[in-house]
């Protein structure tokens, strides 16, 4: 259910860049969703679909480019993807990791006419 507000503020960002364009309409927005983010992309859509009716943004296709989760080991600085089913370094075995990447949800770009 946390995906309405979620929408919401994309929705928001959106109408906000396409009105300072002068944009008709909105045509595509184009989200990176990663691996680790607690967002699900259909929940977006189905709420986009609501929300976006009325608006400039109605009909817009949402695209969601899937990004990858990728780690960094603490202790020796590799960076490796995610890929298994233990956060352990493939190098040196450690446990202590950060995520570098694809736990972001964010609006990458948008079209307009």
């Amino acid at each position: 259910m946390h995906e309405l507000p979620v929408t919401e503020s994309v929705l928001r960002i959106v109408l906000d860049h396409a009105q300072r364009a002068g944009a008709r309409r909105v045509v595509r927005v184009n989200l990176l969703l990663g691996e680790l983010s607690s967002i699900l992309g259909d929940s977006v859509q189905f709420y986009w679909d609501l929300i976006a009716e009325g608006t400039l943004a109605e009909g817009a296709e949402l695209c969601f480019q899937r990004v990858p989760a990728e780690l960094r080991c603490l202790a020796c600085g590799v960076t490796f993807p995610l890929g298994r089913e233990d956060w352990l370094c493939p190098a040196c075995g450690s446990a202590q990791v950060k995520v570098v990447d694809g736990d972001q949800f964010l609006v990458e770009s948008i079209e307009v006419e």
